[in-house]
C-alpha cells in the first residue's frame, strides 16, 4: 500500500539521506479481533475485571491509610503493590475496552512507547517488590527479635523508593532501545497491548541489543529475583517446621500464605510471557499470560490479601461498618 494511502505509515529519508523509507507512525493492536462474535461478552468481562481491580486496590489503599493498626512494614509494601496494580491495569484495560467497542484499535508510535514503558515499569516493580515483601516475612518469622531494628520506617521507605527507581531505569532503557528501532512493513501487533516480543517481530532494523537487554532483564527479574524470593521462603518454611506447637505453625504460616499465593500467580504469568526464546514466541500464549498479569492479578491481589488476612478484615470492618460481619 502506498504511504499516502495508509495513515499508519510515513515516508521519511533514511539514515544516509539517499532514498526514502516507509516507517510506521501508527500500530494496529490485534487484540481479540479474531473473535468478532464475542466482543460483547469480552467487553463485559474486561469491564468487570477493571472495575473490580480499581475498586479493590483503591479500597486497600484507603484501609491502610486510615487504619493505624496497619501502619507496619508489610502493609506499607502492600500499599505500594496496590498502586502498581492500579497503574498497570489502567495502562492496558481502557485501550482494550475502546478497541472492543470500536471494532478497531490503533495506537500511535508515541502512545505505544508510553504504554510499553508503564507496563515494563509496573510489572518489573511488582516482581521486585514481591522479593522485598518476602524478605520482610523472613525477618518477621525467622528473626522476630530484630524485626523492629531491621525494618525501621526509613529502611522500608528506602527499599520502596529503590524498587520504583531501579525498575523505572530498567523500563527507560528497554523503551529507549525500542524507540531507536525502525518499524516498516506490517503494523499489526499480535497482542492487545504493546509488549517487547511482539514489537521486536515488527522491526526492520537489527534487534541484537534489544534482545540482550531483554535477556538481562529476564535473568534479573525472572531468575535472580525469583531465587532470592525462594531462598526467603525456604528459610521461612524451615523456621515454621521447627515450631513445636501446631497453633504456632498455623499462625506463622498465615502471615505469609497470602503473599505466597500472589507470588505464584505473578511469576507464573511472567514466566509464560517472557521467559522463552524468540523463536518460540506464541501470540496466543502471550495473550493469555498478558491477561493474567495485567487483568487477573491486579483483581485477585486485593481479594487474596483481604479474604485471607484477619487484620485487614478487622480494619475493613472499622472503615466500612456494613462489612463487620
Amino acid at each position: 500500500m502506498d504511504a499516502q494511502m495508509d495513515p499508519g505509515k510515513a515516508t521519511v529519508p533514511n539514515q544516509v539521506g539517499t532514498s526514502n523509507q516507509t516507517l510506521l507512525v501508527r500500530f494496529l493492536l490485534q487484540g481479540f479481533s479474531e473473535y468478532p462474535d464475542l466482543w460483547l461478552p469480552l467487553f463485559g468481562c474486561f469491564f468487570s475485571l477493571y472495575t473490580m481491580a480499581l475498586m479493590g486496590n483503591i479500597l486497600i489503599i484507603a484501609i491502610i491509610t486510615c487504619s493505624p493498626s496497619l501502619h507496619s512494614p508489610m502493609y506499607f509494601f502492600l500499599f505500594n503493590l496496590a498502586i502498581m496494580d492500579i497503574i498497570c491495569t489502567s495502562t492496558v484495560l481502557p485501550k482494550v475496552l475502546v478497541g472492543l467497542a470500536l471494532k478497531e484499535n490503533t495506537i500511535s508510535f508515541q502512545g505505544c512507547m508510553t504504554q510499553l514503558f508503564f507496563i515494563v515499569w509496573t510489572v518489573s516493580s511488582e516482581l521486585l517488590l514481591l522479593a522485598v515483601m518476602a524478605y520482610d516475612r523472613y525477618v518477621a518469622i525467622c528473626r522476630p527479635l530484630h524485626y523492629r531494628t531491621l525494618m525501621k520506617p526509613w529502611v522500608c521507605g528506602a527499599l520502596a523508593i529503590a524498587v520504583w527507581i531501579i525498575c523505572a531505569l530498567n523500563s527507560s532503557i528497554n523503551t529507549g532501545l525500542m524507540a531507536q528501532l525502525y518499524f516498516c512493513g506490517s503494523n499489526v501487533i499480535t497482542h492487545f497491548f504493546c509488549e517487547i516480543p511482539s514489537l521486536l517481530l515488527l522491526s526492520c532494523s537489527p534487534t541484537h541489543v534489544n534482545s540482550i537487554m531483554t535477556i538481562l532483564s529476564d535473568a534479573f527479574y525472572g531468575f535472580i529475583n525469583f531465587a532470592l524470593t525462594l531462598v526467603s521462603y525456604g528459610c521461612i518454611i524451615s523456621s515454621i517446621l521447627h515450631i513445636r506447637s501446631s497453633e504456632g505453625k498455623r499462625r506463622a504460616f498465615s502471615t505469609c500464605s497470602s503473599h505466597l499465593i500472589v507470588v505464584s500467580v505473578s511469576y507464573s504469568a511472567v514466566f509464560c510471557a517472557y521467559i522463552s526464546l524468540g523463536s518460540n514466541y506464541s501470540p496466543e500464549r502471550s495473550k493469555v499470560a498478558g491477561l493474567l498479569y495485567t487483568m487477573l492479578s491486579p483483581t485477585l491481589n486485593p481479594l487474596i490479601y483481604t479474604l485471607r488476612n484477619k487484620e485487614v478484615k478487622a480494619a475493613l470492618g472499622k472503615v466500612l461498618p456494613f462489612c463487620r460481619k
